[in-house]
């Protein structure tokens, strides 16, 4: 399937199966530091399998999000790290956050990623002459 596919803008395979890589990447370094948050402080118990950590882990990706909306709107420079757009700052947490979520629950994230980006690619309702009919995708 992957050969058959009509990447726009240069894109290529071997771009997709970088970003591939790149992700894999990001899950292993985010995840190798932030193995203190998935044991419990008080009973040490290893929350990797706790019915409420995915959802728990979630939410919180959502807080980042939200903190960057804010950012974004008030043009506001990050409180910890003043030389960055808070809006860069909570995009990185964003990406550390799923990161370790990804790792912690060995998923394989980077395939579906590169997958999607194909799947993304041809998709009929994501193209210009279908988003503007009306039901279309406006965004």
């Amino acid at each position: 399937m992957n050969a058959a596919v009509n990447l726009p803008n240069g894109v290529t395979l071997a771009d997709l199966d970088k970003f591939e890589e790149s992700i894999n990447h990001i899950i292993k370094v985010s995840h190798a530091l932030a193995q203190k948050w998935w044991t419990d402080p008080k009973t040490g118990e290893n929350l990797r399998n706790n019915p409420l950590i995915v959802p728990t882990k979630l939410l919180l990706m959502v807080g980042e999000i939200c903190e960057g909306m804010e950012g974004d709107r008030t043009d506001a420079m990050d409180d910890h790290l003043p030389q960055f757009p808070s809006i860069w700052t909570e995009m990185a947490d964003l990406f550390i956050r799923a990161g370790d979520l990804a790792g912690a629950k060995e998923w394989d994230v980077g395939a579906a990623a590169k997958a999607k980006l194909i799947y993304n690619a041809t998709r009929a309702d994501h193209k210009p002459e279908n988003r503007v009919k009306k039901g279309g995708k406006k965004y």
